[in-house]
């Protein structure tokens, strides 16, 4: 009988032969033997989550819906990203709806149900036995949901990209990795799913926009609830049930999976405290070293890798001062923002000057959402945007709650500073609510306009420039 040595753990089998008992023993690699999911079991779940997914219904439809439907033309996987709890798993279900699929037509799987707590990547070939021998369509499209709960799902993906339309959902922080990001560059689209904006906030509330340019009583219904939007934000469960529970929750969620597991326990506390910090501080410059004073952190490389963790969460972004010195524009102090404005709303602390920062910051997210490279201008006064278009500066924006005899001549200087440094002929002030009006200064014309009609116009702008489809 042989003896093997070795410092992992140790299976003895027993195996009778006609002659003798005969003690094999099988060294396993690592301490804990690998656990599968049994194929049976695997059956059982997929078919219970084609019952649930096709049971979500009373669904409002989101602009992103027709742009995804029009990338899966490219016939590449299309990854849908965003904050947790931002509607991606619901995007599904639109999409399936527009496509007007047959059960035989698609196939769902949810990995975060905790059924598939066993499942691996071995049981990847056992989802195609599963379509095989269930008479799904040869071109199934796949809806991988929550995918990152398991491992090596790119290399899944990218060998079967080819004979099935796949779509993913699931956060930022996982999908985006590096490693990930390198096995299926210029495999994969990528599209960014954010909370409601205000239009699809209003297309919940059943609030229809025909004619709001000239319905004065439209007009009024459409104030009262951006009032409401601008105090909870666009977190869809928030909407539905407008409980601040739900965000304290759901940030709190964020927080511990995707920041701060990726660190060292003991910068839990205050890594918290710069979220609050950050929360009470939208739309102002942030610098690693204010960062360091009110967290303790005296190691600036890890401040910055927990910066980025906010960034890859999707819960926070940041702008840069425009600059045509790119390493000018990396040294240079960035403006931080929320995703998401009943965020800063319900859980950071408020100043008397909140409500113009959370205006500036619902601006900042529109023109993330749309897809804009969006900038800062700032010498001796600031304009708070700047929009880049083909690497030229096209429009210079302020935003401010009221427009008064206080502040008006800062704000305009600001923007007539920007307008004069880009060669632009007109200039745009977003307000809260301020009446609409247009007069020159400098010869250049500067707009000003209320924030909640600003973003309806916007979103028609939007979805025109939506439909292109980038060539192969």
């Amino acid at each position: 009988m042989s003896i093997f040595q070795s410092d992992t753990k140790i299976v003895t089998l027993y195996l009778v032969s006609d002659t003798e008992f005969v003690t094999l023993r099988k060294i396993y690699i690592s301490k804990q033997i690998k656990q599968f999911m049994k194929k049976d079991l695997l059956y059982q779940v997929l078919y219970n989550q084609q019952k649930d997914f096709l049971s979500m219904n009373n669904l409002k439809d989101r602009e992103k819906t027709m742009e995804v439907i029009k990338l899966l033309k490219l016939k590449l996987p299309t990854i849908i990203t965003g904050m947790r709890r931002c509607g991606k798993s619901s995007l599904l279900k639109l999409i399936f709806n527009k496509l007007n699929l047959n059960k035989n037509d698609f196939l769902y799987i949810n990995f975060n149900d905790e059924r598939l707590i066993n499942f691996n990547d071995e049981n990847f070939q056992n989802i195609l036995d599963y379509i095989e021998e269930n008479n799904y369509k040869k071109k199934v499209y796949l809806f991988l949901d929550e995918i990152q709960e398991v491992k090596n799902w790119e290399k899944w993906v990218d060998r079967i990209k080819e004979k099935f339309p796949i779509l993913i959902t699931g956060p930022n922080s996982q999908l985006l990795s590096s490693e990930i990001s390198t096995i299926l560059t210029g495999r994969s689209l990528n599209v960014n799913l954010f909370p409601f904006n205000f239009s699809e906030y209003l297309n919940y509330k059943k609030i229809d926009l025909t004619n709001y340019l000239l319905d004065i009583q439209l007009q009024n219904k459409i104030k009262s609830h951006f009032k409401e939007y601008f105090s909870i934000g666009g977190m869809p469960k928030m909407i539905i049930e407008r409980n601040n529970i739900i965000l304290k929750e759901l940030y709190e969620n964020i927080i511990y999976r995707d920041i701060v597991r990726r660190f060292n326990p003991n910068l839990t506390t205050s890594i918290k405290e710069i979220s609050i910090y950050l929360l009470s501080n939208i739309s102002s410059d942030v610098s690693l070293r204010t960062l360091s004073k009110i967290s303790g952190i005296k190691n600036l490389g890890v401040l910055s890798e927990i910066f980025a963790s906010f960034e890859k969460a999707f819960l926070f972004f940041r702008i840069n001062k425009f600059d045509y010195s790119v390493k000018k524009q990396i040294q240079n102090p960035k403006k931080v923002y929320s995703i998401d404005i009943g965020f800063p709303n319900k859980l950071g602390f408020k100043f008397s000057k909140n409500s113009g920062n959370v205006l500036e910051n619902l601006v900042a997210i529109s023109f993330k959402q749309r897809g804009f490279n969006i900038y800062y201008h700032r010498e001796k006064t600031e304009c708070d945007f700047v929009i880049q278009e083909k690497n030229k500066i096209t429009k210079a924006i302020q935003v401010c709650y009221k427009l008064d005899d206080k502040n008006k001549e800062r704000e305009i200087k600001g923007l007539l500073e920007a307008m004069d440094k880009f060669k632009l002929k007109e200039g745009l002030i977003l307000t809260y609510d301020d009446e609409e009006e247009e007069f020159k200064m400098k010869n250049k014309k500067i707009k000003v306009k209320p924030v909640w009609k600003w973003l309806l116009e916007d979103k028609f702008k939007y979805l025109k420039r939506s439909i292109i489809i980038p060539k192969k």
